[in-house]
């Protein structure tokens, strides 16, 4: 039986991370588990490598440098995400429908795999090969490919449930060890992409256009929750609480007397993170940036901002000062009338909600200022329902859109 050669393996990992060093946070990233199921290696969603002992043995190490590139850049390109989500839209479910899928994610990032220290493998798969343009998205290549001569030599392919969102019989699953949370995912992908922009020069234009749109700009709350932020933080207004951190200017008649000044309390924000299972990971790292601005747009008080992860039941309400690594839980059905419900006992001063739109609304406007952001989405109709129109928030609501249309 053959050993797993792990000092190859890592030593393969370094010079992976050595020719593409703006990929090195998220090589690292990975946790190596072991298997002899797999045909060669393969990831899932949580972040973990899958390797096949006897790939490893009779692979070369630079090729397998390669392999590690190839993998990691499913990972980061949201492809389990993103499968799930095409799968769910146009009724991809059956094995050849998986393989289509695999093979088109391979297709979107061997472009910008190898070359220049990384060795193409003999079998990887590229767009010119199917006879299919060059440069196009996991999504665009799946409705162009059909099983047939040009892909049976490709059947063995399988880069495992992080390249299309299907469980398969040796991923360890969500309670497994040594998986990655989704935080800490999003913290990876955010480190890669501030690492390529840091040097555009080097990395070739498929990355430097997904560091560009897997994170964007925070959007400006210091304006959109308008007057409650103003008259609290940065302007004049009634005084709502006592503090004896600057003493009153009315104590200077009274020599022996410390008297408390008036301070401005900053607004308390509700925010209602939409996790059911249409959110990807990306998005879901959106809204963790959101959340960020909107504590930093109250003055920094972190104890005025409570996070409410809703899908179809809202969870626990978290004041955001009990630490950065509150858990957005969830992944069913969408209905954030609850995560209102759950947001409006806080008595917040605004409720912010974060979310893909695809969900009932509260039927009266609640008594605060309210604020949605919805998850860009690109605006092209489903292609098997042309009639197809993404609903819209409450007309009470100020609407803004989170993040680029991918």
């Amino acid at each position: 039986m053959t050993v797993l050669d792990r000092d190859k393996l890592y030593t393969a990992r370094l010079h992976a991370a050595r020719v593409r060093p703006y990929l090195a946070t998220a090589l690292f990233a990975l946790h190596v588990v072991e298997s002899r199921t797999v045909p060669t290696m393969a990831v899932d969603s949580h972040w973990r490598c899958y390797v096949s002992p006897a790939f490893v043995d009779r692979t070369p190490v630079d090729e397998l440098a390669s392999v590690w590139v190839h993998e990691v850049s499913h990972l980061l390109r949201d492809h389990h995400g993103r499968g799930e989500r095409l799968a769910l839209r146009e009724g991809m479910n059956g094995p050849g429908d998986r393989l289509r899928m695999n093979i088109a994610a391979d297709c979107e990032i061997n472009d910008d795999s190898f070359g220049e220290g990384l060795p193409q493998p003999e079998d990887a798969v590229y767009p010119a090969k199917l006879r299919l343009r060059a440069g196009e998205l996991m999504e665009e290549y799946a409705r162009q490919i059909r099983l047939g001569p040009w892909t049976d030599h490709l059947v063995w392919l399988d880069c495992g449930s992080g390249a299309d969102g299907l469980v398969r019989g040796w991923d360890l699953g969500g309670d497994g060890a040594h998986g990655l949370t989704a935080q800490e995912r999003d913290a990876v992908r955010f480190r890669v992409a501030e690492g390529i922009r840091g040097r555009p020069g080097d990395v070739p234009a498929g990355w430097q256009r997904w560091a560009e749109e897997v994170f964007h700009p925070p959007q400006p709350w210091r304006e959109l929750l308008g007057a409650a932020v103003r008259s609290a933080v940065s302007g004049g207004g009634a005084a709502e609480d006592y503090s004896y951190g600057r003493p009153s200017r009315r104590a200077a008649g009274l020599p022996r007397v410390i008297l408390p000044s008036m301070r401005r309390r900053p607004p308390r924000v509700a925010v209602v993170v939409d996790t059911s299972g249409s959110v990807s990971d990306e998005e879901l790292g959106s809204a963790l940036l959101e959340v960020a601005a909107i504590a930093r747009a109250v003055g920094g008080r972190r104890d005025q901002v409570t996070v409410v992860s809703c899908d179809a039941a809202a969870r626990i309400a978290h004041p955001l000062a009990e630490g950065e690594g509150f858990a957005l839980v969830g992944g069913g059905g969408t209905d954030l009338r609850t995560g209102f419900a759950a947001a409006l006992r806080t008595r917040p001063d605004v409720v912010v909600a974060l979310t893909d739109g695809q969900t009932p609304w509260p039927e009266s406007r609640p008594p605060c200022r309210t604020v949605v952001g919805v998850f860009a989405r690109p605006r092209r109709p489903s292609w098997k329902d042309q009639s197809y129109r993404a609903p819209r928030p409450p007309e009470w609501a100020r609407t803004v859109e989170i993040g680029p249309a991918r």
